[in-house]
């Protein structure tokens, strides 16, 4: 006999059809899902995303044009009937699973400078080989309060302290170094600012209160600890007369308001131009690192409750609990550096390095993710872009793909 919430289940799914896209091994194309998932929702066509089934699979109503959007993208997907979706509720019901119904796509957002490539940012890189739409914004539209007409925004691999990405050693006399400096000058002028450390620092405030205000943060690399850097300093000076002519303030350390930062505390500033790193944040250190290799350096993901813990779970859905590590200038976090309340979803649990976090801000939430790109795993200035056409299955990439779609979901009623 079935139980009442089988029964239940079954007079409302009546005889309808479902298409279900399985994203563990055996999917073809996982960052193609994603985008098959996000189009869907484009059509007002509601997704469900059932966490912990087969590596966080998706369900939908058999609709002709999904079916096919789905053959167009070369997906992995599968018909089947009202006696097979009352086996997967019922799993669900049963297991540490959970379905979370996503309604509407997501307006998204990604802050980058207009002369940037798609692949310099392995975020727009995603999206485009998903083929997820995005428009980009620079600080003109962020100072203009265009961040309000967007769901969520991504941070480009910024410097948001106005040390151009302390890159000064070694590209000080490059083209592309000597341009960006003079652009981002002129811009900071036309903004009404007397310098770029200032007028970077106001714009962490605006997208700080943008997330304040229900706005979805997502960061990786050195837009991470940089700008809550940015945040704990706003009426500090910590740039070296290199780059705005004026002295860094003597008295650092306790004008610092830690208070004022999302996810970091207690760190130390690394104000030397001559060195490639903004503080102890980041963990291996840059300037000092020593490299392990692909083949050794992996991360853990956490396992959460989906029925309880719907969020996280949803942030690290994947086919595999333990991913392949990657560098950056910004490659980890010191876990003697985060915030008691930030919790962590991913760490490399051989050493202090923490590379997956996740936090609250008002009404808004902020996930950050260490690295550059989760297939090139020591990234140099002015190396190719990744072709993921070739890494279609990426257990790194799809962390980023997960925080796409968190901002389209609410957890689905259960029937009583």
């Amino acid at each position: 006999m079935k139980s009442p919430l089988i029964f239940l289940l079954f007079l409302q799914l009546g005889i309808s059809q479902k298409i279900l896209i399985p994203m563990d091994d055996s999917q073809k194309n996982h960052l193609k899902a994603y985008g098959t998932a996000f189009w869907t929702l484009q059509q007002e066509i509601n997704v469900e995303w059932i966490l912990n089934y087969k590596g966080g699979s998706f369900m939908i109503d058999s609709y002709p044009e999904v079916e096919k959007e789905c053959r167009v993208r070369g997906i992995s997907y599968e018909i089947i009937g009202a006696e097979k979706t009352l086996v997967i509720y019922n799993e669900v019901e049963v297991n540490n699973m959970d379905v979370i119904l996503l309604e509407n796509a997501p307006k998204i957002a990604i802050y980058s400078p207009p002369n940037k490539q798609p692949w310099d940012d392995a975020v727009t890189l995603a999206l485009s080989y998903a083929e997820v739409p995005y428009e980009t914004l620079w600080d003109e539209e962020v100072f203009n309060g265009s961040l309000a007409e967007y769901d969520w925004l991504h941070l480009h691999h910024e410097d948001f302290t106005g040390q151009y990405g302390k890159f000064y050693r070694n590209y000080r006399t490059a083209d592309w170094y000597i341009s960006q400096q003079k652009q981002f000058e002129a811009m900071a002028q036309k903004l009404g600012f007397s310098s770029v450390h200032n007028q970077k620092k106001a714009l962490a405030e605006i997208i700080k209160n943008y997330v304040a205000n229900g706005g979805f943060l997502f960061a990786m690399c050195s837009a991470t600890d940089s700008f809550d850097i940015a945040l704990s300093v706003m009426n500090v000076d910590v740039a070296h007369s290199v780059f705005d002519g004026s002295g860094i303030n003597k008295n650092l350390y306790e004008k610092i308001d830690y208070n004022n930062s999302l996810a970091f505390t207690d760190f130390k500033i690394i104000t030397d131009p001559m060195i490639y790193e903004y503080s102890d944040i980041d963990y291996p250190q840059s300037n000092n690192v020593v490299v392990r290799g692909a083949d050794a350096d992996y991360f853990s993901l956490f396992e959460f409750s989906a029925k309880y813990d719907p969020v996280p779970t949803m942030l690290t859905q994947n086919h595999v609990p333990v991913i392949k590590g990657f560098m950056g200038q910004t490659t980890g976090f010191n876990r003697d550096r985060i915030k008691k309340h930030i919790l962590i979803m991913g760490e490399d649990r051989t050493t202090p390095q923490v590379k997956y976090i996740h936090g609250n801000h008002g009404q808004g939430t902020f996930t950050f993710l260490g690295g550059h790109d989760p297939e090139d795993y020591q990234h140099f200035v002015g190396d190719p872009q990744t072709d993921l056409s070739l890494h279609q299955n990426s257990p790194g990439y799809r962390l980023i793909l997960n925080n796409i779609l968190f901002p389209a979901a609410r957890k689905k009623e259960r029937k009583t």
